[in-house]
Formats: C-alpha cells, sequence, structure tokens
C-alpha cells in the first residue's frame, strides 16, 4: 500500500505541477513561462519525485511506463493494475484541485481546454490525428529506453531521475505542438475529464499510443542492451 500511495502523490504532483503551470502560468500577463516553461515545469515534477518516492515505488507516475517496465521484464504483472488505478487516482484528484484554483479567477473558461491533449482542432498546431498518434508512439518510445537506460544497473549511480526529468522536458519541447503532450495516460485522464466533450471523446489516442511506444521502447532497450554471451 505504501507503493500504491507513494504512485498517488507522485501523479498527483505531475499534473498538478505539469498541467498547473500550462493552466495558471503559461500565458500569464507579462510573466507567462509559456511552452519552455511548461516543458521545465513537467520534467522538474518527474525529477524530484524521483528524488522523493523512487526508492519506494519506483516512481513510474505513468500507466505507459509501468506497463513498459512490465514488457521489459522489470516490473511484476500482479502490480500493474493496482499501480495503474494509484496512477489514474493521483491524476483525477489533481485535476480536480487545479479545477478549484483555476475557477477563481474571472473569465476562467474550462471548455478552452484545461491542458488537455487532442488532435486535429485540438491540437495546438492543428495536427492531423495521424500525426498525434505517430509522435505520442515515438516520444514515449523514447522515454522508455531512456528510463531503462538511466535505471541499468550499468548506468551511473543516481543520476537516473535527472536524466528522465530531462528527457521528458525535452519530449515537451519537441511534442507541445502536435498534442499538448501526453505520453501519460493518467494525465490525460486527469484534465480531460473536467472538460468533457471533445477531450473524453479523444482520450483513447492517449492511452493507445503511449501504451503501444512505452512496449516498443521496452523491447528495442532489451535489444540493444543484452549482453553478448
Amino acid at each position: 500500500m505504501k507503493r500504491y500511495g507513494a504512485e498517488f502523490l507522485g501523479t498527483f504532483w505531475l499534473v498538478l505541477g505539469g498541467c498547473g503551470s500550462a493552466v495558471l502560468a503559461a500565458a500569464f500577463p507579462q510573466v507567462g513561462i509559456g511552452l519552455h516553461g511548461v516543458s521545465l515545469a513537467f520534467g522538474l515534477t518527474v525529477l524530484t519525485m524521483a528524488f522523493a518516492i523512487g526508492h519506494i515505488s519506483g516512481c513510474h507516475l505513468n500507466p505507459a511506463v509501468s506497463i513498459g517496465l512490465w514488457a521489459g521484464g522489470r516490473f511484476p504483472a500482479h502490480q500493474l493494475l493496482p499501480y495503474i488505478v494509484a496512477q489514474v487516482l493521483g491524476a483525477i484528484v489533481a485535476g480536480g484541485v487545479l479545477y478549484l484554483i483555476a475557477s477563481g479567477a474571472a473569465g476562467f473558461d474550462v471548455s478552452q481546454g484545461f491542458a488537455s491533449n487532442g488532435y486535429g482542432a485540438h491540437s495546438p498546431g492543428g495536427y492531423s490525428m495521424v500525426a498525434a498518434l505517430l509522435t505520442e508512439v515515438v516520444m514515449t518510445m523514447f522515454f522508455l529506453i531512456i528510463i531503462m537506460g538511466a535505471t541499468d544497473p550499468r548506468a551511473p549511480a543516481g543520476l537516473a531521475p535527472i536524466a528522465i526529468g530531462l528527457a521528458l522536458t525535452l519530449i515537451h519541447l519537441i511534442s507541445i505542438p502536435v498534442t499538448n503532450t501526453s505520453v501519460n495516460p493518467a494525465r490525460s485522464t486527469g484534465v480531460a475529464l473536467f472538460v468533457g466533450d471533445w477531450a473524453v471523446a479523444q482520450l483513447w489516442l492517449f492511452w493507445l499510443a503511449p501504451i503501444l511506444g512505452a512496449v516498443l521502447g521496452a523491447g528495442a532497450y532489451r535489444l540493444i542492451a543484452s549482453e553478448e554471451k
């Protein structure tokens, strides 16, 4: 239960910190943090939580990561469902807290997006469903390669949180214009439920693509990292 509690709190922090920066601070008058700041915020949530709870739960914070680590032989199957439930619940509670904070400002309109992920008319740059699907698959694939490589016993000890946090920052710098960046089904669900409508209708892609990408990334890392006999 301590592991599941850690995943709940860690995913809460990821959604509140990452999506919160997008909703509350990205376009704040005169001192808005923009795309660069939001990208850094997501990376910092993972970096800080990796140091805080990595030794408790592994700091997955992401159903795709948990599934990818299972596919990569790093995580037991019997813990997948409770991890995913804890992550999704943490994301939804964070979305609720963020909604309460954001609605305290005059003119707040959750239908404007609320940091939800989307494609087509709901992509920040108007990218198609195919472009969104490919982006999410490829970004999550490389995220898993980096996670598995950074946490490999042969990797430099103690530096994995930095590599993983910076990887998530880079992923956001690349893909925010395409999908608003998911690579995490829990993160997508946590805000989409409060938008409803199109955000929920398009949520399937932000479960399917990250999970597919994670499995591909785990397979690719196992292929390149296996020691020759």
